[in-house]
């Protein structure tokens, strides 16, 4: 539902570009919607979803089947031969059973082999055939139970490492967000101050081209001199060249800005503030700002923090490899043929249940120097976190004291251009009336050209300042 909503938001932008002016807001939309970045710190969020869910299941039994066939060349014989066994028969004298063994009749004693051994007189034949079993096909399986008991901790570290990767990720996609916000404001602004200065551009040319004709008059009239068109034509041919210039650098900064909002590089963009009629917005610069809660806002802290979580549950893996490990199976096994009732050949099987018990005893400091490097990358990650909180407490100041800078600038800015405008009126003024030169005329329509490009740069460095103050504040997405 959200996907279909911002696809429509998105399309009727697109549609309506040429003929609608596009807000700030519209652009951050559309370039969220579309910047592949995003999309792929998106999948990285699924990613490790699937990852926790992963090791959440290592809390459960785990249940496996295997099975297999094999086949032999030749049965199995348990006799080479067949096998004659001697017999007893029961004597009521002794209550026993007495092999029947070949006596001398003359003597009633027992006849030894000439190797020592007794004669039997009776024997039972075994043939060979009866003990010889036809295994060329054999079907076996076995179902297996396996159910933790104790794994040293790893179980419980792998979870929450999966946790902490999961929130990482969700970290990560909002610091990518934050800095498309913050390059699509500064390529929006970059047009605006362009279209600002295009329009300036205009004007100044428009300003040398009515002195240019006012200087031929003169020059018919013989009051000016040639020398004196010569100067304004060459200043009119210069501003026509900054005014190409600002034309490409416009059209470059519409397609960039384009771009990073995913549409086509030659979208005829009109940007809603591009008149830059309305005065420029400010945040209050305070003098201090409560570093706690700016680093509880900040992805990029969040991010470190989450790090060194992470590393601690890494720490408690490597330790784990030193703890005893027990586990609970229960299987049950099958074949066929199978031995569990003679020789048969069907399938049967049965069930068994016990448990392994691993302990570590020696494995020549590997384990212990792990555990070791794992607590040296804790160590790491909290010094990583220490400094870039120092690095932000001094970036928040540079940008308090940017923003304050930039606006007390501006007001010097339009203080000038106010003057600059009562400069260049009152050398035109003159000039009308014969006092004043046209060089005169010229350094106040420059001077008017410098105060009004200076105000320009000073309202869009307003505006770039609050959005970078905001951004080390950690406020650019909620605003």
């Amino acid at each position: 539902m959200r996907r279909n909503t911002i696809f429509l938001i998105l399309f009727s932008c697109a549609i309506t570009t040429s003929a609608q002016a596009l807000s700030l807001d519209s652009c951050r939309t559309m370039a969220l919607a579309n910047n592949k970045q995003l999309r792929i710190q998106s999948e990285r969020i699924r990613s490790s979803q699937y990852d926790r869910k992963a090791a959440l299941a290592t809390y459960l039994p785990a249940i496996d089947f295997s099975g297999g066939y094999i086949y032999n060349q030749k049965d199995v014989a348990i006799f080479d031969s067949d096998q004659l066994l001697p017999t007893k028969t029961s004597n009521p004298e002794t209550g026993k059973y007495d092999f029947n063994l070949v006596t001398n009749p003359a003597t009633g004693e027992p006849i030894k082999s000439p190797d020592g051994q007794y004669i039997p007189s009776t024997v039972a034949l075994i043939p060979k055939e009866s003990m010889t079993y036809d295994i060329h096909n054999m079907f076996f399986g076995a179902l297996t139970i396996t159910q933790p008991i104790f794994m040293g901790g790893k179980i419980i570290a792998m979870n929450k490492l999966a946790h902490f990767a999961e929130e990482l990720a969700k970290t990560s996609h909002n610091i990518d967000a934050e800095n498309i916000i913050y390059a699509v404001d500064a390529a929006y602004w970059q047009v605006v101050s362009l279209k600002a200065k295009h329009k300036l551009a205009t004007s100044y040319v428009n300003l040398l081209d009515t002195l240019q004709r006012n200087v031929k008059v003169l020059l018919n009239e013989g009051v000016a001199t040639k020398s004196d068109l010569l100067s304004v034509s060459v200043k009119l041919n210069e501003a026509q060249v900054d005014l190409t210039k600002v034309e490409n650098g416009l059209s470059l900064s519409r397609m960039s800005l384009a771009q990073l909002c995913g549409l086509p590089i030659n979208t005829p963009l009109i940007l809603a503030d591009e008149e830059l009629t309305k005065s420029p917005y400010s945040f209050p610069v305070a003098k201090e700002y409560n570093m706690a809660d700016v680093f509880a806002r900040r992805n990029d802290i969040q991010a470190l923090e989450l790090g060194v979580k992470m590393y601690e549950q890494k720490q408690r893996i490597a330790q784990s490899a030193m703890m005893p490990n027990l586990a609970v199976i229960g299987s049950y096994m099958f074949s066929n043929p199978n031995m569990y009732n003679g020789f048969q050949k069907k399938f049967d099987g049965a069930f068994s249940i016990g448990a392994t018990l691993t302990i570590p005893i020696w494995h020549w400091g590997g384990n212990f120097n792990k555990y070791q490097a794992a607590k040296t990358d804790v160590t790491i990650s909290q010094l990583n976190l220490a400094d870039a909180k120092e690095k932000i407490e001094l970036q928040v100041n540079q940008a308090a004291y940017k923003a304050t800078e930039a606006a007390k600038t501006l007001l010097m800015t339009k203080e000038n251009l106010a003057n600059a405008n009562e400069n260049l009126r009152m050398a035109q003024a003159g000039f009308k009336e014969g006092v004043l030169s046209i060089d005169n005329v010229m350094e106040a329509q420059t001077a008017w050209l410098k105060a009004n490009s200076e105000n320009i740069d000073a309202e869009i460095e307003v505006y770039l300042c609050n959005v970078y103050l905001s951004k080390t504040l950690g406020t650019l997405i909620n605003n």
